[in-house]
């Protein structure tokens, strides 16, 4: 992207493609995604900023309309900017799109364990460069990103063309991948997998869930029961850590048993890297327990057993959980400051951190509020004194610490979605986000879960709707609108109204 009011930084042929550059050495990532060599970088003393209007060119195509190509300032005026050494015409659309995306949502790895999708553009370099692309599994691959990095920065710019060219190839980019799953060649190629992961982002990016469900949880379980421990390699772990995340977050919140079990691939994890301890935590979870056994059968003589049991079941998976949180290094740990505007608030090292936490919390939670349930069911079955006596304690301090847990994810929310620094300080704005879009698809679901779960008071609630509304806007995720303007609603039922499936092509294929 071209950001205006401030000098680029960027390589020689990022500034001529006019999008922004990682700025990294020898050679910056966009230059290695296009298979370009890296001409390098100019010294700070010549630069010079020009404002003014530049004409938008496509190869082959209409230019874009001229609000699709103009950014906010932080005058609240719209402009663009332009290097004058250079008089080239502007690099295409798709090429910026892709360079957005890549920027927005895709993050390598780092020493605390962040990332998400690193993997992706490695995967893409190789469709655009290989003899592979013309094989479906590249080729759905590289139509899935093309498709979503146009919906990406057609959200930002408001511009209905590059969105309505992202609905043309996403159709595409489903072809493509019907045609990858009836190869057993190309099923198992890690482009299809990719290809899956990025036409799920897709959907949520667009908002077009069909209520919790997504399109595409079928086929995760589908293709990790396939790949197997394949799928462990370094670059198969990425695309992992996505699918699980994605497909136990719909079967906790609806309460279904998983299609496939990842028991043997989550114990071939690594228990001393955090998030990984933390999935082995959360795969000893089953999601259909969670559903009182009072209200599926009030006749059934074992239930009192099982309530006792699944409470018992529920208190280990608990600890468990703080003692992770008690084992994180020292880099993972929140730190507690005040902020500028006076508030009590929880800054992390790194925003990953800060989205593994609200996991985390969002978890306990969750279990802490289950527990008490069941109790409250368990004595009104069992007239004793002693479980009275313990569902008054539990009452008491499992609420302290739900109300405890949510407080904490509250007080991390303007650090979490780029309002405050470590220090607790403003984050200037230079006319552009303070947060990539990753992040606020990190928050999305556990502060959904906490806005619906009962026991967030009225302020808290308030505040994770307007975080939830406004980063959503500010990033072009659909999603988190939706989930903001449904949160007081308890579990949605088919919350899409204007989203609704019918808007777009959607994925219609059989996994297997």
């Amino acid at each position: 992207m071209v950001y205006g009011g401030k000098p680029s930084t960027g390589c020689y042929l990022c500034r001529k493609r006019k999008i922004k550059c990682d700025e990294a050495h020898p050679g910056c990532r966009n230059c290695a995604v296009y298979g370009e060599s890296c001409p390098g970088y100019r010294p700070d003393t010549i630069f010079k900023i020009e404002t003014g209007q530049v004409k938008g060119s496509r190869k082959g195509n209409e230019p874009c309309p001229a609000h699709a190509v103009r950014e906010r300032v932080p005058d609240g005026t719209q402009r663009m900017s332009s290097l004058s050494i250079y008089q080239n015409p502007e690099s295409p659309w798709e090429e910026r799109a892709v360079c957005f995306f890549f920027d927005q949502y895709t993050a390598c790895d780092k020493p605390e364990g962040g990332s998400h999708l690193g993997f992706i553009p490695r995967l893409y370099a190789g469709c655009r460069r290989g003899p592979g692309a013309v094989e479906p599994a590249s080729s759905c691959l590289r139509l899935a990103v093309d498709a979503t990095a146009l919906l990406t920065l057609g959200n930002q710019v408001k511009a209905p063309s590059l969105v309505a060219q992202a609905r043309h190839r996403v159709a595409l980019a489903v072809q493509g991948l019907r045609q990858a799953l009836d190869s057993p060649v190309e099923r198992v190629k890690d482009d299809t997998f990719a290809a899956v992961v990025i036409l799920a982002l897709f959907e949520d990016i667009s908002g077009e869930r069909n209520g919790l469900a997504s399109s595409h949880t079928v086929g995760f379980e589908a293709l990790m029961k396939l790949r197997g421990e394949s799928l462990l390699n370094e670059q198969g772990l990425d695309m992992f850590k996505f699918a699980y995340v994605h497909t136990r977050i719909e079967a906790i919140l609806l309460r279904q048993k998983p299609r496939f079990s990842t028991h043997d691939l989550v114990m071939r994890l690594d228990p001393a890297d955090p998030l990984q301890r933390l999935i082995m935590v959360v795969n000893e979870l089953d999601p259909m327990s969670l559903e009182n056994p009072l209200a599926s059968d009030t006749t059934d003589p074992g239930v009192i057993t099982t309530l006792a049991s699944r409470i018992e079941i529920y208190r280990a998976l608990d600890s468990e959980l703080a003692e992770w949180s008690r084992s994180l290094p020292t880099s993972w740990l929140p730190h507690a400051c005040r902020s500028h505007t006076g508030d009590d608030v929880l800054t992390y090292q790194e925003r990953f951190s800060a989205s593994i936490w609200s996991y985390y919390h969002a978890l306990r939670i969750l279990l802490q509020a289950t527990i008490l349930e069941f109790l409250q069911t368990l004595t009104s079955l069992v007239p004793s004194s002693g479980i009275q006596r313990e569902a008054v304690r539990q009452e008491a301090e499992g609420s302290r610490l739900i109300r405890s847990l949510i407080g904490d994810t509250c007080r991390a929310v303007p650090f979490s979605f780029g309002a405050i620094d470590q220090l607790g300080n403003p984050v200037a704005s230079q006319g552009e986000s303070q947060i990539r879009a990753f992040n606020v698809y990190h928050m999305m679901w556990p502060l959904w879960y906490i806005l619906t779960c009962g026991h967030a008071t009225p302020a808290q609630a308030q505040q994770i709707r307007r975080a939830l509304a406004e980063k959503g806007s500010e990033v072009g995720i659909k999603l988190a609108l939706v989930l903001a303007g449904e949160g007081g609603q308890g579990m949605m039922p088919l919350m899409f109204g204007s989203f609704a499936p019918s808007s777009g092509p959607r994925l219609a294929l059989e996994y297997s």
